[in-house]
């Protein structure tokens, strides 16, 4: 007997507790709806408020993966081998996040997908902007110069 598929944009999935009784559908393709299942059988559960917290979730995991991509720097008189190991640990706990964000967009779901970009946009802008406060402006290293250098 020849098995049917099913080529349209879900893909029908076996429940985790191991029956084969019932199948719940997976999606294959973007769509909207607080049906998502974001990293966690069962979460949110089509609850809303469940949705909102999923949504908040992946925002905040992708502003992280942004603010953790400063790594903290060695300062001289550190040990190399102590920094590098602060460093990689940093490291390794950013792309466990960075991880996390992509299966929950794997989930397909837009409003997931949106958060994760949001997220990752607002960690980048906060990054960006705190480089930019701690670099000063031409026009005051010039004056401060200007002023210190004589004239001759």
């Amino acid at each position: 007997m020849a098995e049917e598929h099913d080529h349209g944009a879900h893909m029908h999935m076996p429940p985790s507790d191991g029956s084969m009784s019932k199948h719940r559908m997976m999606h294959m393709s973007f769509y909207w709806g607080k049906d998502a299942i974001v990293l966690f059988s069962g979460w949110p559960n089509q609850d809303l408020g469940m949705y909102v917290l999923a949504l908040l979730s992946v925002f905040s995991l992708a502003v992280a993966v942004e603010v953790l991509s400063i790594l903290p720097a060695v300062k001289p008189g550190h040990k190399p081998i102590a920094g590098g190991l602060i460093q990689a640990t940093v490291y390794a706990f950013r792309m466990g996040l960075a991880y996390l964000v992509m299966l929950s967009v794997m989930s397909f779901n837009l409003g997931i997908f949106i958060a994760a970009v949001g997220g990752h946009a607002v960690g980048f802008f906060l990054v960006k902007i705190r480089a930019l406060a701690k670099a000063k402006p031409a026009h005051e290293t010039m004056s401060s110069t200007a002023l210190i250098t004589p004239k001759v």
